[in-house]
């Protein structure tokens, strides 16, 4: 997971980022919202702890089960949520993915931190081909919808949580509330888990 102390350095810049921003999305109007955003902010904040170079910093070896325990715990909750919504299963792969990860440093950290080959090659690769995929998918639901020339569709108005509308007809949402942000942070941290399992 450990590689050269400059892209570990902007994994950890882009992976605390997100967790902030999932911390400030907590204090959404929307249960869901709020829900959803403790779950990233504690793989936001994970990952970019786990992402530290380790010529900067190596934890001791209790660290990673630790890790496993957390996010084993995360995956659980994940997986109760999931009753009431089939998104909380991305949520569920990526503490899934989080606790394969420290496993792997905890059977060899020492050989984990300097060759970075402690994993299983064929979780590995699942969960790379699974992340990979959402990449490409979450990047593609980024893209703006374009207007058909001549068509003049418009877009329909954004619900907001109290209902007001806002200017132009549409209604007011938070920042903290417009659901693509919340893609944009959900691919930044897929991207950072490509990142952190492609060393394994």
């Amino acid at each position: 997971m450990h590689g050269p102390a400059s892209s570990g350095w902007l994994l950890v810049a882009l992976c605390a980022a997100t967790g902030v921003y999932c911390l400030l999305r907590m204090r959404s109007g929307v249960e869901e919202q709020r829900s959803a955003a403790g779950g990233e902010a504690l793989m936001g904040f994970g990952m970019a702890a786990m992402a530290v170079p380790a010529a900067v910093f190596t934890p001791p070896a209790w660290v990673w089960p630790g890790y496993a325990v957390v996010f084993g715990a995360a995956g659980l909750r994940a997986l109760w949520a999931a009753r009431s919504g089939r998104h909380h299963l991305h949520h569920l792969v990526g503490a899934a993915a989080m606790v394969y990860m420290a496993v792997a440093m905890t059977g060899s950290p020492a050989h984990a931190h300097a060759h970075g080959t402690s994993g299983t090659p064929v979780l590995t690769g699942a969960l790379l081909l699974y992340f990979t995929g959402y990449v490409l998918l979450a990047g593609v639901r980024l893209i703006p919808v374009v207007a058909v020339a001549g068509g003049g569709a418009r877009v329909p108005p954004v619900p907001a949580p109290g209902g007001r509308p806002g200017a132009g007809g549409r209604a007011a949402t938070g920042w903290g509330d417009r659901p693509e942000l919340a893609r944009a942070c959900r691919l930044s941290m897929a991207i950072g888990m490509l990142a952190m399992l492609l060393p394994l």
